[in-house]
């Protein structure tokens, strides 16, 4: 049994940091499979170097029923192809589980899809407060020219399915268009 003590941790409202948490970073040489376009991802490693697309900085807490998971993402500026920075999009393990997401910095856009196809999107920024309901995959999108960063809480016991997005993707992708953020049929699905 997991006898936890209280404790606060200290988000940069600035980097969207929190001071202490664990980190895990995302660069484009984990994010191979999840844009449409491979051969700009390949281009831009190549020429480039494998930069940075996205880091979460959570709270160190046991995955179990009746924690409140959190954390932080913070997602670069930039593109793949047309498309966007993003998160790699998930589904809870547990898919009747919830989430709240809080923009701290930046602009972006969450979007959500359920698996039998409806796909919805939010946009996001400081101090939008947003909903995932139980049942819809979820992935952040960096829209913006500077570091977007939100809040995230969610159930202990939710867990994540990565798989189910990693092997199709979502129904729609989310690209500039004329410099504006457009949603467009997923060419893979």
């Amino acid at each position: 049994m997991f006898n936890a003590k209280p404790f606060g941790l200290q988000i940069n409202f600035n980097s969207g940091m929190i001071n202490g948490a664990k980190l895990s970073q995302r660069r484009l040489s984990d994010m191979r499979g999840l844009y449409a376009d491979s051969a700009a991802l390949e281009q831009i490693i190549s020429t480039e170097g494998d930069r940075l697309v996205y880091e979460v900085f959570a709270a160190d807490l046991p995955e179990t029923e009746g924690n409140i998971l959190y954390c932080t993402t913070v997602i670069q500026p930039g593109q793949v192809g047309n498309e966007y920075h993003m998160t790699k999009g998930h589904y809870h393990a547990r898919r009747d589980r919830a989430e709240i997401y809080v923009g701290i910095a930046g602009n972006g856009q969450l979007l959500l899809q359920l698996e039998a196809g409806t796909l919805r999107a939010v946009p996001m920024g400081p101090g939008t407060a947003a909903y995932v309901p139980p049942y819809w995959g979820h992935r952040t999108v960096n829209t913006g020219a500077v570091p977007f960063s939100f809040f995230a809480a969610w159930p202990g016991d939710a867990g994540h399915d990565y798989g189910a997005i990693a092997e199709v993707g979502f129904g729609k992708l989310l690209v500039a268009h004329d410099g504006q953020p457009v949603l467009i049929d997923n060419p893979r699905r």
